[in-house]
């Protein structure tokens, strides 16, 4: 099991990013949360990760804080809920903000989440209640994770790339067009990643 990696990130293209680790590239896939909070490429950075062996392949996920993972690995434990889906769910919301919805029975912020439907958010809220790992939030964790000031590389097309990260996360392209409109002037991709999912959540 591969539970970290340190190293140097060569690539970050939403949802995906590159780390040479002793000269072997990983390829991971990330939550926007994680992917916000990431150097510049060239910048060296440290990831927990999380193997999911497959018949067909070998995926390998990423994240800034070690308590995203333990919600990655308590919400792909629920019946319905696949890797894709909890990454989908940790990009619209952080661990504190679902950990709320979840308490406070908040159904209606769940199903702005890109594959989540009235019932999954039902079956969210019961089975999660007795799932959450007992953390105290640590603005530390995420800095020594990752390793330096997050940055915003240079991007050709931003908002082409941005719709592609929304599509891939499981927003369908008209909702994902929607998202984006108007946000053409945010910056980075993922200036108008973040803007458009907070945007959608906001409803």
């Amino acid at each position: 099991m591969i539970g970290r990696l340190r190293g140097t990130l060569l690539e970050k293209q939403p949802p995906w990013l590159v780390v040479d680790v002793g000269g072997v590239g990983y390829e991971l896939e990330a939550s926007m949360t994680t992917l916000l909070a990431l150097p510049e490429s060239g910048e060296e950075l440290a990831l927990y990760t999380h193997l999911s062996v497959r018949d067909d392949a070998h995926l390998l996920y990423g994240f800034a804080r070690e308590q995203e993972r333990s919600l990655f690995r308590a919400l792909i434990k629920v019946n319905g809920i696949g890797p894709k889906l909890a990454l989908a769910i940790l990009s619209g919301m952080d661990e504190d903000a679902f950990i709320r919805c979840v308490m406070d029975d908040d159904i209606k912020s769940l199903t702005r989440l890109p594959g989540v439907g009235r019932k999954t958010a039902e079956r969210l809220v019961i089975e999660m209640r007795d799932r959450f790992p007992h953390w105290q939030a640590d603005p530390q964790d995420a800095v020594d994770s990752v390793g330096a000031t997050p940055g915003q590389p240079a991007a050709k097309e931003p908002l082409a790339d941005a719709e592609a990260a929304l599509i891939s996360l499981g927003y369908k392209s008209t909702e994902a067009s929607r998202m984006l409109s108007g946000l053409e002037g945010e910056g980075s991709t993922e200036a108008i990643i973040k803007a458009a999912l907070v945007r959608r959540m906001a409803g």
